[in-house]
């Protein structure tokens, strides 16, 4: 076969493919350190420590879930990828149907230790295959609704608390969908610097009583968005406190996703209030050079995942107990392989949950079996939402209705409760 040029759809990824993610030094400092629209209208309150967090990792660009969590016992996967299949002997913690890529070795403790599970087959209720129209669907889960706000600026809704330091995206550049909304959230690529913007050793407090005389008295939204400034980039000190050398040892791979991870790390352990951070990982774009059991882009980058999270979960110790990882993506690959060792945009996924209240060691999700044609995709038989559903209801106490409103849930079984 003669290979052909990747998809024009995918040049518009391509530009973003690092969104979020830690490529400089600072997303934000100064007064516009706290984000979204709500910040105009809503006043910071004393921070709380947060009895749960969720850390919400996005594999940005379409992880093929097939490669990640392989259905070995399906003929058809390894008819329909001659090149690109991973061989049965190679997977990691295989059970009857599934088995893990063997570069997610580094989290087979976490498996054996019943504290990561993966669901297959999960996604949207219906295809999109257009990375940005489908990151933002995922992100809103709210389907047909006009008014954008995030499933994550919901659930920190629930909360009474409604403080600036309940929700964190790590990293520089666009807030994610999710986060958008009515409640305030921070975004910072380096925690060191989240500060009022030219505030310094130099400074000696005249910013910010230069910033006090002039909207200090003003009682609409300039003069709230200033007092929750103020106080959230006060409440976020014991963040910036504590060491930046991960704890026990723990050994982040260089690269984005380990320093972004490790900086989420940092604010769990500052225990100011934040229950919800969210972390990227971009280039999962694979149409072209996935590469093969041994070396490629899939090599590379599910390496780079586990030995993050893994990381991530030493780093904490037993502050691991209250947190809760979910890795997802926008949509899945198709089932068969391109002419250039890659494969195009499909439908259906794999979801993994590490931490607290998991029910790990398993493979969770109805398979539906692989159809064995040139543009067949792996079918969704669990909507996304029913696995966040189990996390939010168990991890939060929240109501489902109000975190994915319109939304009935299926029992997945995935987190403990549920």
């Amino acid at each position: 076969m003669t290979p052909t040029p990747a998809p024009p759809c995918c040049r518009e990824y391509a530009a973003v493919s690092r969104r979020g993610l830690l490529t400089g030094a600072l997303a934000v400092a100064g007064a516009s350190t706290v984000f979204g629209s709500a910040v105009l209208q809503t006043s910071a309150s004393a921070a709380t420590p947060a009895a749960s967090v969720l850390v919400v990792l996005s594999l940005r660009g379409a992880a093929d879930g097939l490669s990640l969590v392989v259905p070995h016992a399906d003929p058809v996967y390894y008819r329909a990828r001659p090149r690109l299949a991973i061989p049965a002997d190679r997977l990691l913690v295989p059970d009857a149907q599934f088995g893990l890529h063997p570069e997610l070795a580094p989290l087979v403790p976490l498996w054996q230790s019943g504290s990561l599970a993966a669901v297959h087959a999960t996604g949207l209720p219906a295809p999109n295959r257009s990375h940005f129209a489908a990151m933002e669907e995922l992100e809103d889960a709210n389907p047909g609704s006009a008014t954008r706000v995030g499933w994550l600026n919901r659930l920190i809704g629930t909360d009474s608390a409604q403080s600036p330091l309940q929700g964190f995206a790590v990293g520089e550049g666009t807030m994610p969908a999710s986060l958008y909304g009515p409640e305030p959230v921070m975004s910072a690529g380096d925690v060191d610097q989240v500060r009022i913007a030219g505030e310094d050793q130099w400074d000696h407090g005249e910013r910010r009583r230069s910033l006090q005389t002039l909207w200090g008295a003003d009682a609409g939204p300039l003069g709230r968005a200033l007092a929750s400034t103020f106080a959230a980039v006060d409440g976020f000190e014991p963040v910036r406190q504590t060491s930046a050398t991960p704890a026990n040892d723990a050994a982040y791979p260089e690269g984005d996703l380990g320093r972004a991870l490790a900086a989420a790390a940092r604010v769990v352990r500052g225990d100011v209030g934040v229950e919800v951070i969210t972390v990227d990982q971009g280039d999962w774009d694979m149409h072209s050079d996935l590469g093969t059991v041994d070396s490629g882009r899939m090599v590379r980058n599910a390496g780079e995942l586990a030995s993050a999270i893994a990381a991530f979960f030493t780093d904490l110790g037993t502050l691991g107990d209250k947190v809760t990882l979910v890795a997802l993506s926008e949509f899945g690959r198709r089932v068969a392989e391109n002419a250039n060792m890659g494969l195009d945009h499909g439908y259906g996924n794999v979801m993994f949950l590490a931490g607290a209240g998991v029910r790990g060691g398993s493979y969770y999700g109805t398979w539906p079996g692989l159809q064995d044609e040139i543009d067949s995709d792996l079918l969704v038989t669990t909507d996304y939402r029913s696995v966040l559903s189990e996390v939010v209801a168990s991890r939060f106490g929240a109501s489902t209705s109000t975190v994915f409103p319109g939304f009935s849930r299926e029992r997945v079984g995935v987190m403990a409760g549920q």
